[in-house]
């Protein structure tokens, strides 16, 4: 008797690893915000960040790879990939707006000021006159301000780099992780 195996609807398993990766994400940044938002400054968090999300992406990844029965093409990896990634980066994208601005209006301000110290900081660290520390801050200050309160072109904008970085997000892993079944196959009697 021949042994079926059902595949789960994948890109419905896509979506859901993608929001508890943004449930994750989300519950990181207000972990950090509320015990020690001068943290969220520093370059340590951007690199805690940085590889909690790659190690998660390989998780998710993988777990994808698995529910697939452990093969994938590399076109079913992209798609499923590029479905997690974006919508896991637009809810943690939209949820920062919101708390910036209704939740945590005071958010905006905070990130801003240690931003500015931390760019004053490294740039007297570098030897730069008073003038490129103040034209650097002023910069500096009208981007973050276009950041924490930004306008449908921005937001537009914003997630057009946001989707773009990610599909080649996801094709990098979707070139790791896909895995083709094989054209022999040994089967037990």
């Amino acid at each position: 008797m021949e042994e079926v195996t059902v595949v789960p609807d994948l890109r419905k398993q896509a979506a859901i690893n993608g929001l508890i990766w943004a449930a994750i994400n989300i519950a990181i940044f207000l972990i950090v915000y509320y015990v020690k938002p001068e943290f969220m400054s520093s370059m340590t968090y951007k690199i805690l960040q940085l590889l909690i999300g790659i190690g998660l992406a390989v998780y998710f990844c993988l777990d994808l790879r698995t529910k697939a029965g452990g093969y994938f093409s590399f076109r079913e990896a992209l798609s499923l990939f590029f479905i997690m990634f974006l919508l896991q980066a637009v809810i943690v994208y939209a949820f920062t707006i919101i708390f910036g601005k209704y939740i945590e209006p005071e958010f905006a301000t905070q990130m801003v000021e240690m931003n500015k110290q931390s760019t004053a900081d490294m740039m007297e660290k570098m030897g730069a006159s008073d003038d490129q520390i103040d034209e650097a801050l002023g910069k500096n200050e009208e981007m973050l301000a276009k950041q924490f309160n930004p306008g449908p072109a921005q937001i537009a904008m914003s997630l057009g780099i946001i989707a773009i970085m990610y599909f080649v997000g996801a094709l990098i892993f979707a070139a790791i992780f896909k895995k083709e079944r094989p054209v022999f196959e040994t089967t037990e009697d």
